[in-house]
């Protein structure tokens, strides 16, 4: 039987409230196994942890003997899914979508059974359709309902466009529970709507339809913005040990505490006492250091955290730095260049306002000092270290621009 604390544990709701409990009495008195359904859209390569939200429930359903269906959406990926969107999103082209979905298969065995897992792919259904099968799946709700959806009512105020196709794709996902009959769908918090249609056509197909179960969102390495990879703020579950470890480590002491929450598999119970820990004077870093070790066991195999632990103690503790730090070439004007525009021309950052947000947040170092003034100026004739976090790193030389105009 299920632990409802531990499957629960972490999750934003379970809709309706009181049938999960239901569900699970009922399924081990009659011997059947729940079918438990999660969809990811394979609009990039590579899943993060921000996806193992989701992985490790499904993993929690199948240690209690319950079947994981991960559903790869090759069809509704090259739609886009709209949520949280305050524009169309670029359709990805089938070849696209195909190439992301094999790296998806390669990589959730890193946390699902794959004994239990069913790997599916939406196309296999929704190829086939058709146009009256798209029309009749379109009558089965209003637009008036999908304008109640946050996003959809926020763009139609502003006047924004709303492409037609962007109303199917609650509707498509929908149609997957209804066509793989899921008694459990899994989904982040913004995806709530579209798991409630999931529920409306199940019904109107005379199933029971699914309990719904939201995770939170977790937010990437900035601590501000979800984490994704188009942003750059992710830990990927491809991440080599030690640059997983590096990215952990970070991570703010406030968001240390997050992750803890949502990534952690240590019971409740020592988590709240390494928060006791830290309110009484023990070193957050310490105490981050062992969630960095968690997790980069769970990826890299037993030992594996141990081993990243003792090269990053060993680079940045002890003041050793990488042998192959690269060096790039810059020129400025005889003011100099603010730091944040020197870590975006050093490689560091995407942007300035990226720079400018890290310096803030205590994250950058030059030449082994941290700076935490966004105005920090960098004069020309100088070569300098610059580290934005633990694990990046460049040296960045200046030059006047009309002295390398000069010599150009």
């Amino acid at each position: 039987m299920l632990d409802l604390a531990e499957i629960t544990r972490g999750t934003e709701a379970v809709l309706p409230a009181d049938e999960l409990p239901k569900r699970l009495e009922a399924a081990a008195r009659d011997k059947r196994r729940l079918r438990v359904k999660a969809g990811f859209d394979p609009t990039a390569k590579d899943l993060h942890l921000g996806h193992t939200l989701l992985l490790n429930k499904m993993r929690a359903f199948q240690a209690a003997g319950h079947e994981a269906i991960f559903l790869i959406g090759d069809f509704t990926g090259m739609i886009g899914d709209p949520t949280g969107k305050n524009e169309t999103r670029k359709p990805l082209t089938r070849a696209e979508v195909l190439e992301n979905a094999e790296t998806y298969k390669e990589q959730v065995f890193k946390i699902l059974d794959p004994n239990q897992t069913t790997v599916t792919f939406n196309s296999s259904w929704l190829d086939t359709l058709g146009t009256e099968g798209m029309l009749r799946l379109a009558a089965q709700h209003t637009v008036a309902r999908m304008l109640e959806r946050d996003d959809f009512a926020k763009r139609y105020a502003a006047r924004q466009p709303i492409a037609v196709h962007e109303f199917l794709y609650p509707l498509l996902q929908g149609h997957d529970s209804v066509v793989l009959q899921s008694d459990v769908e899994l989904g982040g918090t913004d995806q709530t709507f579209n798991l409630l249609v999931g529920r409306h056509l199940q019904q109107a197909a005379g199933q029971v339809p699914q309990v719904i179960m939201t995770v939170p969102i977790l937010e990437g390495l900035d601590g501000v913005q979800k984490m994704s990879k188009s942003l750059g703020n992710t830990i990927g579950l491809n991440d080599p040990a030690d640059e997983m470890f590096g990215k952990v480590m970070s991570i703010s002491d406030t968001l240390m505490w997050r992750y803890y929450e949502l990534l952690s598999f240590r019971p409740l119970t020592e988590i709240v006492a390494l928060r006791k820990g830290a309110e009484k004077g023990q070193n957050p870093r310490d105490i981050k250091v062992l969630l960095a070790a968690e997790i980069v066991d769970r990826f890299h195999g037993p030992g594996a955290g141990d081993r990243a632990t003792a090269a990053f103690t060993a680079r940045f503790s002890q003041g050793q730095l990488p042998e192959d730090i690269s060096l790039v070439n810059a020129n400025c004007g005889a003011g100099g260049i603010p730091l944040a525009k020197a870590l975006k021309e050093a490689g560091l950052v995407a942007s300035n306002s990226e720079g400018a947000r890290l310096i803030e947040q205590r994250a950058v170092r030059v030449n082994g000092e941290k700076v935490e003034d966004r105005a920090h100026i960098l004069r020309p004739g100088e070569t300098y270290l610059l580290q934005v976090g633990s694990r990046r790193h460049a040296r960045l030389k200046l030059a006047f621009a009309a002295r390398i105009g000069a010599e150009g």
